[in-house]
């Protein structure tokens, strides 16, 4: 029995089991399926969602109208929605995908098939010709490097990222160059540059606050004799998952339950998929930019950094494999703030039940779903779960946190908005 076959019959049985809140939310787990076995950089990925979730948005407006374009308004469009954004997702998927074209094919016409959509339905040409005209603003963009690309390895001085060790069995590999530097100059989705929000310097290696936040790390995020409570360790390994995919995942939970109108979750996906995208990119610019070392590199060379209240530790170890980037900033952090506060803007309020899974194997069962109240609850999670995993500084995590916040206001006010300029949020369904 082929490979293919097993994937088509597991992507075929998964996408069976979702109760179809929308072709948005629908589509999205598609999307996440096919660009999580996509085998590209992980935190590359959120470019691919926010290039699906583009071509789905102005499908669906098109039909819609009622609010502005990403990219085009498909003229005359009339038909089903559902088709339209099934039709777009579907294209944007077999042109970065091109292996798994046969996989998608399969899927999109056994979604056309259990939905009741024909395949003369004119929502289909509207969502080509909106995917087409994604495909082709995008072509460009950077997120597929066309010339050989020169590890980068930072440097050896105090202060100064380079490749780290690996004590645990996966990946990354043990010192391996800086994963996707690329992404530093990807063309952004809604800011100006990657460097418009570039975080400000890092503190200096004599500091007080980089003295705090040493010992903090040092002290939390230690594999072996740490002052982590096991509920901080589970918390550690449940934010240590994909995370991407987690918040795309946790974001169409929360669509199905709180959104009832294909346009809203076409909208709120696109919004949310921009403001990941750009944050991403916006941190890989800071990374590069600074260069900072991580936690490992640090409390093991702590005799050369100048201060003499950072006791060395030669031995010391992560909870887990140290991330193959820099330190400042985090990306998970900037991730997390750009789509949570998405969701406060969208919604209009910080305050909503909600619940985040983790497919972390490490966890117990009854330990892989946290609720929340509180989208800045949920943020502010994060930023110490990267520093129980041993990944981060705290300083390095806010910094982060403060970049996505900001990139998402950027993005909510300046695209996508209802053609009228007044921004609304739908009222709460539940």
């Amino acid at each position: 029995m082929s490979r293919t076959f097993l994937a088509v019959v597991a992507l075929t049985l998964s996408i069976a089991s979702i109760a179809h809140a929308d072709a948005v939310v629908d589509w999205n787990a598609i999307a996440s399926q096919v660009i999580s076995a996509g085998g590209r950089p992980g935190p590359s990925t959120l470019v691919d969602f926010a290039v699906v979730h583009a071509a789905i948005y102005d499908a669906v407006q098109s039909i819609e109208r009622r609010y502005k374009p990403y990219c085009v308004v498909v003229p005359d469009a009339t038909g089903s929605t559902a088709a339209a954004a099934a039709k777009a997702a579907r294209d944007v998927l077999v042109k970065r995908f091109p292996s798994q074209s046969g996989t998608i094919d399969t899927q999109y016409n056994a979604y056309l098939a259990s939905n009741g959509l024909a395949i003369d339905d004119p929502g289909i040409s509207v969502g080509a010709q909106a995917a087409a005209a994604v495909i082709a603003l995008r072509a460009n963009d950077g997120a597929f490097p066309t010339t050989p690309q020169v590890p980068f390895t930072g440097g050896g001085e105090p202060g100064m990222w380079r490749p780290t060790p690996s004590y645990l069995t996966g990946n990354p590999a043990a010192f391996s160059p800086m994963a996707a530097p690329w992404l530093a100059k990807v063309t952004p989705f809604a800011v100006k540059s990657t460097s418009q929000f570039r975080a400000k310097e890092p503190p200096a290696l004599t500091s007080d606050e980089y003295t705090r936040d040493y010992n903090e790390v040092k002290a939390m995020g230690a594999m072996t004799g740490s002052s982590r409570t096991q509920e901080q360790t589970e918390i550690g390994y449940f934010w240590s998952d994909n995370t991407p995919v987690q918040w795309h995942r946790a974001l169409r939970g929360i669509s199905a339950a709180y959104v009832d109108d294909i346009g809203d979750s076409a909208r709120l996906f696109a919004l949310a998929s921009f403001a990941a995208a750009d944050a991403i990119m916006t941190c890989w610019d800071t990374k590069l930019h600074y260069n900072y070392w991580r936690p490992v590199t640090a409390i093991q060379e702590a005799a050369g950094d100048g201060n003499p209240n950072t006791e060395p530790d030669l031995n010391w170890k992560p909870m887990l494999n140290t991330p193959n980037y820099p330190d400042y900033s985090s990306g998970a952090n900037n991730v997390t703030a750009a789509m949570t506060r998405t969701m406060q803007l969208f919604f209009g309020t910080d305050e909503m039940t909600f619940t985040v899974t983790s497919n972390v194997q490490s966890l117990p069962a009854d330990k892989r779903t946290r609720t929340f109240s509180r989208f800045s609850d949920a943020a502010m999670e994060v930023v110490d779960a990267r520093i129980y995993l041993g990944f981060h500084f705290r300083f390095a995590d806010t910094a982060a946190r403060e970049q996505g916040l900001r990139v998402a206001k950027w993005t909510f006010t300046h695209v996508l908005k209802p053609i009228d300029d007044e921004v609304r949020s739908p009222s709460l369904s539940n």
